[in-house]
């Protein structure tokens, strides 16, 4: 089995179009073609899923459904490399990853007001099924999640 560093000195051979950069987590930047990814043992299958974002050329997303597409495919995309670096990526791993995106989406799309389930509109904005309440939403995928009202 090959260890983080080994893994990355690995990618950056096979994947010479790509920046690997060492930091304190995980993310992959379209802009700079660059995966960036934390030294921990327990964290290949998490380099190999921002490498997978590069291999989809995954960039920027209009409605934050698309976001939780785009990871869903990454992670497919990582068990396919998992194979040939000798890397088990177990689905209930995936799932609880998924997952975050999955409560992170619904916090997105839950009314401030009423608590019922809202649809998003644009990009950081949603609109409530029930009440009919707008509000703005920032990020927030990195950070706490903010809910905004428009109808003040």
């Amino acid at each position: 089995m090959l260890s983080m560093r080994s893994l990355v000195k690995k990618l950056k051979s096979d994947y010479p179009q790509f920046v690997f950069k060492e930091g304190s987590g995980f993310l992959w930047s379209h802009k700079d073609q660059t995966v960036h990814y934390a030294v921990d043992d327990d964290s290949r299958s998490l380099l190999l899923h921002e490498l997978s974002h590069g291999l989809l050329d995954h960039a920027d997303y209009s409605h934050d459904i698309e976001l939780v597409a785009m990871e869903r495919d990454a992670w497919d995309k990582a068990k396919e490399l998992a194979i040939s670096y000798g890397i088990l990526i177990t689905d209930d791993f995936i799932q609880s990853n998924l997952d975050t995106y999955r409560d992170w989406l619904h916090s997105r799309s839950t009314c401030p007001k009423c608590e019922a389930t809202g649809l998003q509109t644009q990009k950081n904005s949603y609109q409530c099924l029930a009440c009919g309440h707008e509000w703005r939403v920032n990020e927030a995928r990195t950070c706490a999640l903010r809910r905004y009202d428009l109808d003040i």
